[in-house]
């Protein structure tokens, strides 16, 4: 039995509230007096809190458990919110469809090469499913409007369809259907039909637009498209190759299109070391062939290394002045290319074109005078732009010495260009003349399609980054990327160039505009100064096209040789408004060295996306624009393109190239008759007189 209930057996009362527990006299527990509590009133006395969860009475529900806590620290990352990994999911699928979207758009790129190499279709540069269900309709006989309505054409029996054939990557009719005859007559000249199928021994199951694809099969099983296993002479081709040669057409009707000049650049090797004409029997001879093609003019390199190779401020001009005297013979214009780099092909002659000896015992002392890579290894083709006003060039700087040198042609061959032989005068801003740095050099091992490296590790340029990342705030800035890989490395391996990688951070921000801005800052320097040497002359600055990676988050290829043109940013306006203020022309670079599908698959090229970016930049500013090109003499196809390229059909302003500049290739000399009838042709369209049958 409990003693304190037993209350009977003793003289223990219920305590007053103003007492606590005690112990009476027979050992009961009692109320004691409490302490009085800070802040409890008068009395002292103060309630005992409540507890927090009172006893349970019966009938009631039970109490619901305490909220737990959030894990924190080790336990918190054990599992992972539902909201992270719903994020992390959302990233994989991103770049999956970043993956089937490369993968299709490689898929059309090789559909759109295998009509027009194999099928001859006339696809434009750009060209959509729009334009290949278009051509793939009118070889069927079916006649396609510019707005799209598509009907039968009228003269063509209505025939059931036979069944498709699978042939290479789509499908297409057999050869009997009558209106693929027909129209195959229009792709291919020279020969019947007939006489085409029987010599090249076809059967039912190839259809006509792949007629072409059985000769090159019996030479070459890969594409066509500059690869190394396809025939690059005379005496490698055999009839059936010569006969589709000569079948190339451009299609289109040029007729009444405006007129632009054509171009032909001379070899290189025609002017010595010693500024003197090599052969100028040669030259007359090269020049009458140029004339009865009708090319409008001739560029000619006039390179620094030859004019100014000995002594600082002596010039010798005495072999171009021979050299413009023959051309004014044969009244064809000049365009001037003034050449501040060096070259390490050799021309005719063996002549080696270098910088100007002086400038080479400069360097002997100080070689940060040349553009420096990470390892600090030097390239020796151009100067660095960190000396452009840098008194280290026997008491002048950079920028002097280039001003220096276009003042004394300018005053050598004012007579010229006051008569009009000189059309126009193109400045060299960087390595081969084109506006970059020499990031991609094949004297350091540079092979395509690597990224190539930067080039700012000179004392000069290291000066200048140190002094902007200062002017920010920033010293630890002052500093080139140490993980942006080597000449040869793809952006993936690098930390720098991958997918979200330094290049979009805060720093790698900083650097990419620290350095396309040297760019800048060089080009604006030498036009104020062209200006004043060359007063009303036409300026023209050459932009190259570095179209490998382009298909890239980063575009790293085009940030090491200076233009910040990744898929978030516009790298080529910057450039092209301050060429705009100069009243420069723009001369693009395009369809230089070919190479085959797999390697531009490879190397998410796409040279056609870039032409048509720095185009449209270029007319968006108000530029006028000239192409360049060094195609083949026996690639037809690249013509076509090229005519694409300077006089766009859909283009609702009408713009139109300037003026198109070729750069011949050295066996040129020897393939003149091959190439003559497929040049002349090319001429005459860019004239605006070509017929549409193609016929020259």
């Amino acid at each position: 039995m409990d003693p304190l209930r037993s209350r009977s057996n003793c003289s223990w009362k219920e305590p007053t509230p103003r007492r606590s527990a005690a112990a009476c006299g027979c050992g009961h527990a009692v109320a004691r007096r409490s302490r009085p509590q800070i802040g409890a009133g008068a009395g002292g006395w103060k309630r005992p809190r409540a507890m927090k969860h009172p006893p349970q009475r019966d009938g009631e529900p039970s109490p619901s458990p305490p909220p737990q806590r959030r894990p924190r620290g080790f336990a918190s990352t054990a599992g992972g919110s539902p909201r992270r990994r719903g994020e992390r999911e959302r990233e994989r699928e991103k770049e999956r469809t970043k993956l089937r979207e490369r993968h299709r758009r490689a898929i059309t790129s090789r559909m759109l090469a295998g009509l027009r190499q194999h099928g001859n279709f006339p696809l434009p540069a750009r060209a959509d499913m729009n334009d290949v269900l278009a051509a793939l309709a009118r070889a069927a006989g079916w006649t396609v409007q510019p707005d799209g309505t598509t009907f039968r054409s009228s003269n063509q029996p209505l025939l059931p369809p036979p069944p498709p054939q699978l042939h290479g990557v789509f499908q297409v009719a057999s050869v009997e259907t009558p209106a693929l005859i027909n129209t195959l007559s229009s792709y291919v000249i020279g020969t019947p039909l007939d006489s085409q199928a029987s010599a090249l021994q076809t059967d039912d199951s190839l259809s006509p637009s792949s007629l072409d694809s059985v000769v090159a099969d019996r030479s070459i099983k890969t594409e066509n498209y500059g690869n190394s296993s396809s025939v690059s002479s005379l005496n490698c081709m055999d009839n059936d190759q010569q006969l589709m040669r000569s079948a190339v057409l451009f299609p289109g009707d040029y007729t009444k299109t405006p007129y632009i000049p054509v171009y032909a650049s001379l070899p290189m090797g025609i002017i010595n070391s010693h500024c003197q004409l090599v052969d100028p029997e040669s030259v007359r001879a090269e020049l009458r062939h140029l004339k009865s093609l009708n090319v409008d003019g001739v560029v000619v390199d006039c390179w620094w290394g030859i004019v100014e190779a000995w002594t600082p401020r002596k010039y010798e001009w005495s072999g171009y002045r021979d050299l413009f005297g023959i051309i004014k013979e044969f009244k064809l214009k000049v365009q001037v290319v003034l050449s501040f780099h060096g070259s390490g092909e050799i021309g005719s002659g063996d002549v080696l074109i270098s910088l100007p000896k002086w400038i080479m015992e400069i360097a002997k002392e100080n070689q940060d005078i040349f553009f420096t890579d990470r390892e600090g290894r030097r390239n020796t083709e151009c100067l660095s732009w960190g000396i452009d006003k840098e008194r280290v060039l026997r008491g002048r700087t950079g920028i002097e010495v280039y001003f220096d040198f276009m003042r004394s042609f300018h005053m050598e061959f004012r007579n010229l260009s006051e008569e009009g032989l000189v059309s126009s005068i193109e400045i060299g801003l960087g390595a081969s003349g084109e506006l970059r740095y020499p990031s991609c050099p094949d004297t350091m091992g540079w092979k395509y399609p690597g990224i190539g490296e930067f080039q700012c590790y000179d004392r000069y340029m290291q000066k200048h980054l140190r002094q902007s990342a200062l002017s920010r705030g920033h010293l630890f800035w002052a500093r080139g990327p140490d993980n942006a890989g080597y000449y040869n490395s793809r952006p993936h391996e690098t930390g720098f160039f991958c997918d979200g990688g330094d290049y979009d951070s805060y720093y790698g921000r900083f650097f990419l505009n620290w350095y396309s801005g040297v760019l800048m800052d060089h080009v604006d320097h030498v036009l104020s100064l062209a200006s004043l040497a060359f007063d009303g002359a036409e300026i023209v600055v050459k932009v190259p096209s570095i179209y490998w990676w382009y298909r890239t988050a980063s575009h790293a290829a085009e940030l090491t040789a200076g233009f910040y043109n990744p898929t978030n940013r516009d790298g080529y306006s910057p450039v092209f408004r301050m060429l705009k203020k100069h009243s420069v022309i723009l001369k693009l670079v395009c369809y230089g060295p070919e190479f085959t599908i797999q390697e531009n698959d490879e190397a998410f090229a796409d040279p056609e996306g870039l032409t048509w970016q720095v185009m449209n930049a270029a007319w968006d500013h108000g530029l006028s624009l000239c192409v360049e090109s060094a195609l083949p003499c026996h690639n037809g196809e690249m013509y076509s393109q090229i005519l694409d390229t300077a006089k766009p059909r859909n283009d609702p302003d009408r713009h139109h190239a300037a003026f198109f500049a070729y750069r011949q290739q050295p066996p040129f000399l020897l393939q003149r008759e091959v190439c003559f009838s497929e040049l002349c042709t090319f001429v005459k369209c860019m004239h605006g007189e070509a017929p549409h049958n193609g016929e020259g």
